[in-house]
């Protein structure tokens, strides 16, 4: 079946997660990406494992993040690495780097460089704070980014900021950069356009997804308080057995459903909630009504009587109830990949005409490193002078 980006080349020298979660949309969807890592190690996301009984690991980091893509091994402080990563460039559409940023330009690899080769080259350089300003050669992991962004401010408990159990800023920075790759190919391949450079930061992704609060300040004089919520009533409710359930009134509709569904329908003439500016002013009084309805319900009980209302409500899952959830297996949110059988999540989104699909799975480091050279007309023999000198890895 065609694929959309099929015949889309992506050269990734990136690391980590930002990086990997980039160009994994791409090669999802057809694109050739080509992992280029060091010999020594490769990529850093390859260490991240989870430990198993016998002294055995998981590297379910790199199986879920490097499927579908191509590795070559490069020592790219070799000048002679740095010749064929130029070859390979001439051929490509993308190329995606984290270093820090200076780093290319120091290896005579910089934009400049990229574009004397490849003029429609789409460079994307994926960095904590971006390539200028006064933090642009700071250090910039995800978790400095959710808290300098103010998202670990906007999510305290009991007053103290609290930081995601996840790889957030650098999700949504691959997310975000998947689609700024992509309007940058097509201003080459439809406008006609020359190549250039996406500055891409985990900050500013960041930004774009926590609301309008910049705008609420600036236009108000007021700081948004991050324990406010947004709609009324709105939560997470615990049943009788343990379970949880989450609930969304956000409309003026939803809300009156849900005060008739928990039995107190005298509530929607009560000024007091009679719109979304007073449910949130007494928003402490009607969570308590909700809750303890709820908490009178087994989790089976509460969702039947609420949807039968027209609720919008739903389970609070665990990753075991998750892959347990009938919706989520008729939907095959996640398949079984691989020999291994490695369970991860499918392609998305869905395209029912053109869909992405799973290929290929995490290559070892360096698999296709004497593919890749003899592509580019490399003998056997100088491929492996490369791999004896070190310049490369052969898996």
């Amino acid at each position: 079946m065609s694929t959309p980006l099929r015949g889309v080349r992506v050269i990734d020298l990136s690391r980590l997660v930002a990086g990997n979660m980039l160009t994994m949309q791409l090669a999802d969807f057809g694109a050739d990406v080509l992992k280029i890592e060091d010999p020594e190690g490769g990529d850093t996301l390859r260490h991240w494992k989870e430990p198993l009984d016998g002294g055995r690991s998981l590297d379910a980091w790199w199986q879920v993040y490097g499927r579908n893509k191509r590795s070559a091994a490069l020592d790219l402080r070799d000048a002679q690495a740095r010749e064929l990563l130029k070859k390979l460039v001439a051929g490509a559409d993308v190329l995606v780097e984290s270093f820090r940023p200076g780093r290319l330009e120091s290896l005579g690899l910089g934009p400049a460089d990229l574009h004397a080769v490849a003029p429609r080259l789409v460079i994307v350089r994926i960095s904590g704070w971006g390539q200028s300003g006064p933090y642009s050669e700071l250090p910039g992991f995800g978790s400095l980014v959710e808290g300098f962004s103010g998202f670990a401010h906007k999510h305290s408990e009991s007053g103290a900021p609290r930081l995601p159990n996840m790889a957030l800023a650098d999700m949504v920075a691959g997310l975000s950069g998947a689609f700024a790759t992509l309007a940058a190919v097509r201003e080459v391949e439809v406008n006609g356009g020359r190549g250039q450079v996406v500055d891409l930061s985990l900050l500013e992704p960041m930004l774009s997804i926590l609301g309008p609060d910049a705008a609420i300040l600036a236009a108000t004089g007021r700081a948004p308080d991050p324990t406010i919520k947004v709609a009324s009533p709105r939560g997470v409710y615990r049943c009788r057995d343990g379970a949880w359930v989450a609930l969304s009134g956000s409309t003026e509709t939803m809300a009156r459903r849900v005060m008739e569904a928990i039995g107190r329908p005298e509530l929607c003439a009560d000024p007091r909630f009679a719109s979304n500016a007073a449910r949130l002013a007494n928003d402490a009084e009607l969570d308590g009504c909700i809750a303890d309805f709820i908490a009178g319900l087994g989790l089976a009980e509460c969702l039947a009587l609420f949807r039968e209302r027209g609720v919008t409500v739903g389970p609070v899952h665990d990753t075991a109830s998750l892959l347990a959830d009938r919706h989520v297996q008729q939907r095959g949110c996640f398949v079984p990949f691989g020999p291994r059988h490695m369970v991860m999540h499918a392609v998305t989104p869905r395209l029912d005409g053109t869909p992405g699909a799973l290929r290929n799975e995490a290559p070892l480091l360096g698999e296709h490193t004497a593919q890749v050279l003899q592509e580019l007309g490399v003998a056997a023999g100088d491929i492996q002078a490369l791999a004896e000198r070190g310049t490369v890895r052969c898996a």
